[in-house]
């Protein structure tokens, strides 16, 4: 293992770009399917964790911008809090949006189309995404970076969301639960809602924003 007291502050911006560029692509990759499958299933869970996808590529696209600024302290402290707010108001739209799809559809007793690649995808964020938070936490203490820390709880968060929207398609799949889906969409409202003030406030960044 590479001690980390070792290494030095490029070698943890070039770490985190790795890293962020992975992120990019991955939650690109997870949009499409989650999108696509979404609408052809009908699903408010599928269509709201594509949205959150997009989000996060979002989010991997400012930490490289970010990053690449990293030997500048003003403009590293500017794009973290610039970050925080956009993902902030991208995460409450996102959670009002899936607030009006998934009543909506409990009110009208809509059942989305069992969708395997739904399953499939869910299957590898919930072991992908843990694997990209750990190591982004790796950097962001090596660099002090809230905005990195941040985008390390996205991820936790893209795991949790994709634990339950996994459970809900299940579910719906195994049993026939139409309910499953839109009530797994209703579970996730109040974590990214919480996600959002927060970034509104930015709050991640207060909480980490020492230099190293």
């Amino acid at each position: 293992m590479i001690d980390a007291a070792a290494q030095s502050r490029p070698d943890f911006v070039r770490r985190g770009k790795r890293l962020e560029y992975v992120t990019v692509a991955w939650n690109s990759l997870e949009a499409l399917v989650s999108l696509v499958a979404g609408i052809v299933a009908g699903s408010v869970a599928l269509v709201g964790f594509g949205c959150d996808s997009l989000i996060e590529v979002v989010s991997g696209a400012a930490l490289l911008w970010r990053l690449h600024h990293d030997l500048d302290p003003s403009k590293r402290e500017r794009v973290e809090r610039i970050t925080l707010r956009i993902v902030g108001w991208c995460f409450i739209v996102l959670a009002l949006y899936i607030v009006y799809e998934s009543g909506s559809t409990l009110i009208r007793h809509e059942a989305p189309g069992r969708s395997i690649p739904g399953i499939v995808i869910a299957v590898a964020a919930v072991i992908v995404m843990p694997i990209l938070a750990r190591a982004k936490r790796r950097v962001a203490a090596g660099l002090g970076s809230g905005a990195m820390h941040a985008d390390s709880k996205q991820a936790d968060f893209c795991a949790y969301l994709s634990a339950i929207l996994l459970g809900g398609l299940l579910l719906h799949a195994l049993f026939g639960w139409w309910w499953s889906d839109p009530v797994a969409g209703l579970v996730m409202v109040p974590i990214i809602a919480k996600e959002g003030v927060d970034g509104l406030r930015a709050k991640a960044c207060c909480e980490n924003c020492g230099s190293r």
